[in-house]
């Protein structure tokens, strides 16, 4: 079996997860939940996928397995992931999302969701087990076609009025804001939202062609769209999402991205939140901003929700998490504009692009005036393609055999100062800059995040960081 847990969810090739890999995993999936106890025979289980071609026919398939295994599906259809979590804990439903997120159009993937909540490691652990000693089982590899009663429309109402409730009536009027709609289930939702709020709202790049839209690594071509659209139409502020809503993507009114870390910290402020959970690659400028305690996980959802879980048990309060890439989780319940918002331990990008365009309303501010007020160190990251998974192990063994390995790999960047291994290796170097690189946990990619105090000298330290990676090549 090809496919495997990534950092999260199932992930591999189109062409992989079409066939009977999707459907002995969701029979594994069914079995788990049967084992724990988590459902009985018939229990109901959401399920709802992206806007990928290959994504009907694996949720086809994953109904057909979860009623062959005696549980009831219910299509969702094309939702936002966060809603599909939403309803599951609102029906008390396991669920599962049919998604590659933000990878291309030849790859697809699958979440698993207890009722209203991810999977942990170690459920992963356990689905997998199962899945390969159900692998001769002719009948849990068996393709066909299924179909479950259809709540798309309850799911869909139920997180819109979510939503609806975060900012005080009206609190966006006045604003322009451009939904960039590419290929993203959010994006009808989106103008829904945005415009219950009171502004203007403008959608944009709507296509029928599957986009891979990446929050954290923002192409140069989705950059250079969301400049000319914010002149042409003199935008506020230009919102958007990853292929599964999950992940917000929010820029400027020069059609510039803010960082995922950053549309966090502005959430935490306008939640009031105690405790972040959130990975080592979020801005390490986080711990400084004050206010508020900060715990480092490794790169994944499922990390930053046990972290979220932990604090919780110790008693914590005002508990939430989020990543890099903008997806917020709430650990806590949170009062808020209209009301209270009860936790979603899932990515979430709809609370994000609501807090800091709410801030920014009620200060007056634009958002590049919001961003420039707070003295984070300047992050960026990208990723270099067709990196391959064996290509990116050896790597990443060279650079932890030795310090004079890892010296003279960074030597193009700069001295070591010091490292972490949290979660690939993160090497903070003589001028107090940051490079770390981490191999992608779904896709044969390599990964590079940087920080420095201004933005040219971020835009260098991460072109000579991804030429350096480029450059490697393993040694016999």
């Amino acid at each position: 079996m090809a496919a495997k847990f990534g950092t999260s969810g199932l992930r591999g090739l189109s062409t992989e997860l079409v066939g009977s890999v999707s459907a002995l995993y969701a029979t594994a999936f069914a079995r788990f939940l049967l084992d724990e106890k988590l459902a009985l025979a018939g229990s109901p289980v959401v399920v709802a996928q992206d806007f990928r071609p290959s994504s009907p026919e694996i949720v086809a398939t994953v109904m057909a397995a979860l009623k062959r295994a005696g549980l009831t599906p219910i299509d969702c259809g094309p939702i936002p992931t966060p809603t599909l979590a939403l309803y599951g804990g609102k029906i008390g439903a396991a669920g599962i999302m049919v998604t590659g997120s933000h990878i291309p159009a030849d790859r697809n993937g699958i979440k698993f969701y207890r009722a209203g909540e991810e999977i942990t490691k170690a459920d992963e652990t356990a689905i997998t087990a199962l899945a390969e000693a159900l692998s001769r089982d002719p009948v849990a590899n068996l393709v066909e076609a299924g179909a479950g009663e259809n709540h798309e429309q309850a799911a869909t109402e139920l997180f819109l009025a979510r939503n609806m409730a975060v900012l005080p009536d009206g609190a966006l009027e006045g604003l322009r804001i451009g939904i960039y709609q590419h290929s993203t289930v959010a994006r009808d939702m989106m103008v829904k939202v945005f415009e219950h709020y009171g502004a203007t709202v403008f959608p944009l790049g709507r296509s029928e062609q599957f986009i891979p839209v990446d929050t954290e690594a923002v192409s140069d071509e989705t950059i250079r769209l969301m400049a000319e659209w914010t002149d042409e139409v003199s935008l506020d502020a230009i919102v958007s999402t990853d292929g599964d809503g999950d992940r917000p993507l929010v820029a400027d009114e020069h059609g510039r991205p803010l960082r995922g870390d950053f549309l966090g910290l502005i959430a935490t402020r306008f939640l009031g939140a105690k405790l972040v959970a959130t990975p080592v690659t979020s801005n390490s400028g986080l711990e400084a901003a004050g206010g508020f305690d900060v715990v480092r996980t490794r790169v994944g959802s499922p990390f930053v929700i046990a972290a979220m879980e932990e604090a919780l048990v110790a008693g914590k309060e005002g508990v939430i998490g989020f990543e890099a890439n903008g997806g917020l989780m709430l650990g806590s319940d949170f009062s808020v504009g209209n009301g209270v918002l009860k936790a979603l331990p899932t990515r979430d990008s709809f609370l994000p692009a609501l807090a800091v365009l709410g801030t920014a309303a009620k200060a007056g501010q634009s958002l590049s005036a919001l961003a420039a007020a707070y003295s984070l160190p300047i992050a960026l990251s990208d990723r270099l393609e067709n990196f391959a998974v064996e290509r990116s192990a050896a790597l990443m063994a060279h650079l932890r055999a030795s310090a004079d390995n890892l010296a003279g790999f960074v030597a193009p960047l700069g001295q070591v100062k010091s490292v972490s291994d949290i979660d690939g290796l993160r090497v903070t170097l003589a001028d107090d800059s940051v490079v770390h690189f981490r191999p992608s946990g779904n896709a044969p990619e390599m990964r590079c995040y940087v920080e420095a105090t201004d933005q040219a000298a971020a835009e260098a330290l991460l072109a000579k960081g991804l030429a350096t990676l480029a450059a490697w090549t393993p040694t016999a």
